[in-house]
């Protein structure tokens, strides 16, 4: 009978080994619409995958390329985060091992006397050594789901450490492909500038020509003068400005300023197509997204901890060895065990600390429920606000290029009609800071759409694939857009 009611204890414990004090969890329902505005369908974010590929390689640009695959290596920002993950990590494996026993080897020597007056059991005094040596076995018996629940609150937490080092990586990408177009882009307007300021000095030099025969008046060279200045300050400018996007590219990738540089290139690759029918997992690759609903999860689980421990906690000791105050420790004689103590501990009373940390969890969880739900809408806005700019720069260029291809005519005409004495230097001046305006917005507004190409990646969670029908021919330099008919 004895035997019958361990028996029945002990399936009754592993009955309630199984419990969790933690709310069955479910990903958060986010409202959302059932279409892009701006394009395409697409369906709620479910599953956490990571963005893969190399999705730099849609540019084209080789150098692009080579800069990309250095950014893992060298880049602090990254380092920190991947130590982030591998803390995360460990810490799983350190709250994971509440779940098995905890083994220890002990030995302990002494030498101790008695006095001969001792109570109950009074004598001659003793002097004796008391040796002892063996293992001890302690364990919490997880009724509560206490420990289990803390095990995966923190495998959770590391899942969202994981996705983090993935946005930290996509982030640092992104930047890196940015700060490179921005370059290109004042590489481009460098080229111009110094293109016009050798057209600026051709017509200076005619203008002094005019003007030493008594044709052009001073107010001529003044202006003249003027252009050119101008045009060789914004140069200045223009170049200081290139030297930051250099300076911010080396310290992404690690490396020290001083000792990295880009030559420059007006070459820049055209912007890629994103295809109309955009797969709508694509969404679902956001790693932001991913980490903020497994620290939804974490928080969940760390409900079921807090009401864990308005329970009994319940822990079982072993012990054994072998003891002797003489002669050899190690002969079986001398051998001891213990089976206990089974020790629980219930909380009576401790002034509504547990009830408070319960509602402290509570509260945590609905925040982190916040956080995810603001963190998708904010993912929808920028592909939302990403495709709308993207569709809208296509026109933009085109009706640009046409600006500038006019303002081009107008300012050759003007030069001409001054060369030939049928217009003052005044029209000169207008029509090449129209002509260079339009250049200028031109080249600027290639620089943001490649940008903005790359914020949509960014956006759609780096796992993009150009559209295999799109044209990938590079965008033709100033200098071949010149020899154009």
């Amino acid at each position: 009978m004895p035997r019958t009611k361990t028996a029945l204890t002990l399936v009754g414990l592993m009955a309630l080994a199984g419990c969790s004090m933690a709310p069955d969890y479910a990903r958060p329902p986010v409202e959302t619409g059932a279409a892009y505005k701006e394009l395409g369908p697409w369906q709620q974010a479910g599953t956490d995958v990571p963005p893969t590929g190399k999705w730099w390689e849609m540019f084209g640009d080789q150098i692009l390329n080579g800069l990309e695959e250095k950014i893992e290596a060298g880049n602090p920002s990254l380092a920190a985060a991947t130590a982030r993950y591998a803390q995360a990590s460990a810490l799983v494996d350190r709250n994971g091992a509440a779940l098995l026993p905890e083994i220890d080897m002990g030995a302990q020597v002494g030498r101790s006397r008695v006095s001969a007056g001792r109570p109950l059991t009074a004598g001659a005094a003793v002097t004796y050594n008391n040796v002892a040596v063996g293992p001890s076995l302690s364990y919490e018996l997880d009724l509560f789901g206490r420990v289990r629940n803390s095990v995966l609150a923190s495998e959770t937490s590391a899942q969202a450490a994981q996705s983090d080092l993935a946005a930290v990586r996509l982030g640092l990408q992104a930047q890196l492909a940015s700060a490179y177009f921005d370059l290109r882009g004042l590489d481009a307007r460098t080229v111009l500038l110094r293109e016009t300021v050798e057209a600026y000095q051709r017509a200076y030099d005619l203008t002094d020509t005019r003007h030493s025969g008594g044709i052009a008046s001073s107010v001529d060279i003044s202006r003249a003068q003027t252009q050119l200045s101008t045009a060789k300050a914004e140069l200045d400018a223009v170049i200081g400005q290139r030297a930051r996007d250099e300076h911010a590219i080396a310290v992404l990738l690690g490396d020290v300023p001083s000792r990295f540089a880009l030559a420059v290139s007006d070459a820049q690759p055209s912007p890629p197509r994103i295809p109309v029918g955009i797969p709508s997992t694509l969404l679902e690759r956001r790693p932001d997204v991913a980490a903020a609903e497994r620290r939804v999860a974490a928080a969940n689980a760390q409900i079921g901890v807090a009401r864990a421990a308005m329970y009994p906690k319940i822990t079982l000791g072993v012990a054994g060895g072998f003891q002797s105050i003489h002669g050899n420790l190690l002969d079986s004689s001398n051998g001891f065990w213990s089976l206990g103590p089974l020790a629980a501990t219930f909380p009576l009373f401790d002034g509504g600390a547990n009830r408070a940390n319960v509602d402290v969890t509570q509260a945590q969880y609905d925040l982190t429920v916040a956080d995810y739900r603001q963190t998708v809408l904010t993912a929808f806005r920028e592909v939302e606000d990403d495709l709308a700019t993207t569709r809208h720069y296509a026109d933009q260029e085109r009706n640009q290029r046409d600006a500038a291809a006019a303002a081009e005519r107008t300012r050759d005409l003007a030069l001409t009609r001054y060369r030939d004495g049928a217009a003052n230097y005044l029209e000169v001046v207008t029509a090449q800071t129209a002509a260079l305006d339009a250049e200028r917005a031109l080249l600027d507004l290639h620089s943001q759409q490649l940008k903005i190409a790359t914020d949509t990646v960014r956006a759609l969670g780096g796992g993009y694939h150009a559209d295999p029908e799109a044209d990938r021919t590079p965008a033709p330099s100033r200098a071949q857009r010149s020899a154009l008919p």
